[in-house]
């Protein structure tokens, strides 16, 4: 095959030689060998991005606030975004600089060595240390100024002043608050009696049932005193005499004792006939609550929050003690 013209021949030396020349040599073209350092991402980033200074890109503060300004590409005009820094995060203030300019097709963050910053990550973390703004191919290197440290008598003003600020939209919002606090609760108040009042109807039936075989155990028991002490007479003044009967009473005692001390032995309380009975009442609600389905432990959750609803309430009808504690408001009642 013929060279064409202006083609170069490389001859056995490693000259370049011109076709049809006499000899000319050119100098052998050297290769260019390039090696990685570094990141990774930020050498993906830099292979299709061109690095700007900082001018493009400048952070400032006022009024305490950082302020970036940066030239949106397309508009070809500078543009400032006032960041609140524990509030705002790298992807919202990414999202920020898309909205304002359409033609921004890519808006990244990296760190001055190349690794990413997620866009989860708050503003305030950003501006702590150097960064790079990647904008489509454009890659902005930006330098956060050290913000000054207040003195502690700057620092205490400062808090006097939002706890003023706070103390006057309490002020100023207080009553909308407990309208629209009082509305919220009247409506989970309602729900929560809506709920109840199947439970409470099927309680009532329970507790009823409850009661009643409580009562005529008591009765039973009472009859089964008087039956042993007409026994026990009967057996002492017609059937036997007293020097027979002494040691069976003796011994029934003996047995009553027995009976009370297993019974503190097996329910760790005195056999105090108050509580032998609301014991003996709870003993057949569960029992009977149990053949029903009734959830005791839901309707006890209902009760609970129906408890704290209403205290919300008294608080809220209440002026004075909006900013007390619970605790301290009970104590006072």
């Amino acid at each position: 095959m013929l060279p064409r013209a202006g083609q170069l021949l490389r001859s056995a030396r490693g000259t370049w030689q011109q076709p049809g020349g006499h000899g000319r040599s050119l100098p052998a073209p050297q290769m260019l060998r390039l090696k990685q350092t570094g990141n990774l991402k930020h050498h993906k980033a830099a292979c299709y991005s061109t690095l700007v200074l900082s001018d493009e890109v400048t952070v400032s503060y006022r009024y305490g606030l950082p302020v970036v300004t940066l030239m949106l590409p397309s508009r070809k005009e500078r543009c400032q975004f006032t960041i609140k820094p524990m509030l705002t995060r790298v992807g919202t203030f990414l999202q920020d600089i898309q909205k304002e300019d359409k033609g921004i097709e890519r808006a990244e963050v990296f760190t001055t060595d190349g690794s990413k910053i997620p866009t989860t990550a708050l503003m305030e973390i950003l501006l702590m240390n150097d960064f790079k703004l990647v904008i489509n191919n454009t890659t902005y290197s930006v330098q956060v100024p050290v913000k000054e440290k207040w003195s502690r008598e700057h620092a205490t003003e400062a808090e006097d002043i939002k706890s003023l600020v706070h103390r006057l939209f309490i002020a100023l919002h207080l009553e909308d608050h407990q309208l629209r606090r009082e509305r919220e609760l009247l409506q989970k108040l309602d729900h929560l009696r809506e709920q109840l009042v199947p439970l409470e109807q099927m309680k009532a039936k329970i507790a009823t049932s409850a009661d009643a075989k409580t009562n005529r155990l008591l009765w039973t028991g009472l009859a089964l005193l008087s039956t042993q002490g007409g026994a026990l007479a009967w057996l002492t003044w017609w059937v036997y005499s007293w020097d027979i009967m002494e040691p069976v009473t003796y011994f029934i005692t003996y047995g009553s004792a027995l009976a009370f001390y297993a019974y503190f032995v097996l329910t760790k309380q005195d056999y105090v006939y108050p509580d032998v009975k609301d014991r003996q009442f709870l003993h057949y609600f569960y029992r009977k609550s149990r053949s029903q389905h009734f959830d005791v432990e839901q309707y006890n959750k209902l009760k609970e929050a129906l408890a704290e609803v209403e205290e919300s309430l008294r608080r809220l009808h209440q002026p004075l003690h909006l900013q007390l504690p619970i605790q301290e408001i009970n104590d006072k009642d």
